[in-house]
């Protein structure tokens, strides 16, 4: 015996098969699409962050490697001036012919916004003289994050003592520098951190 078949109810069945299908698969690509976003979003996120960590900290280990050696040649300035002006925790000014040309320059080096400046004043005049010259400013780190407990800036006699506030200029033998960098303070890891000391050669004690 034959048994009809309803045509209408098949292809109505096929049909609706086919939307139960593109449904499923509409469904499982968002899902796969979004967590694809979400991946390199994270991926892109983590990346910049690593980029920038290792610009700042390159750029502070050449700005240290800079300091150090200034504070290496610091002189007697062209005005006569001993070679260690003023002194701080986070900041400094010293004579030193930073250039080579056989002129003494004043040199200051300090924190301002999570940034380390240097500043240059070249003496002019005769006799000379640094007054009322302008300074000439560049960036030496970014992203500096020393804390009080952690200073740029540590003093030491000739016999290696730390020296402490109130400073006695005169006594300074070596100075350590040391900068802490961190991009973002809220995320690990924790801050990089470099160090230099500098002997003073042209200080006698």
């Amino acid at each position: 015996m034959l048994i009809p078949s309803n045509k209408t109810s098949d292809k109505a069945f096929k049909r609706a098969f086919t939307l139960i299908e593109t449904i499923v698969v509409v469904s499982l690509l968002v899902v796969v699409g979004g967590a694809l976003t979400s991946i390199l979003q994270y991926f892109y996120r983590t990346n910049n962050y690593v980029l920038q960590e290792g610009v700042a900290v390159q750029s502070a280990q050449q700005g240290l490697a800079t300091s150090i050696q200034d504070l290496r040649e610091a002189s007697y300035g062209d005005d006569g001036s001993y070679p260690i002006s003023t002194v701080g925790t986070s900041s400094i000014t010293f004579y030193a012919d930073v250039n080579g040309n056989g002129n003494v320059d004043k040199v200051r080096y300090y924190l301002q916004n999570r940034t380390l400046y240097q500043g240059i004043t070249y003496s002019a005049g005769t006799p000379p003289s640094y007054t009322g010259q302008p300074e000439k400013t560049s960036i030496v780190g970014t992203y500096v994050v020393n804390a009080a407990s952690n200073p740029i800036f540590l003093y030491y006699d000739s016999s290696a003592s730390l020296l402490t506030t109130p400073i006695n200029v005169s006594q300074i033998a070596s100075i350590q520098t040391t900068l802490q960098i961190d991009v973002d303070q809220n995320r690990s890891p924790s801050p990089y951190t470099l160090i230099g000391s500098a002997t003073l050669r042209n200080v006698g004690h």
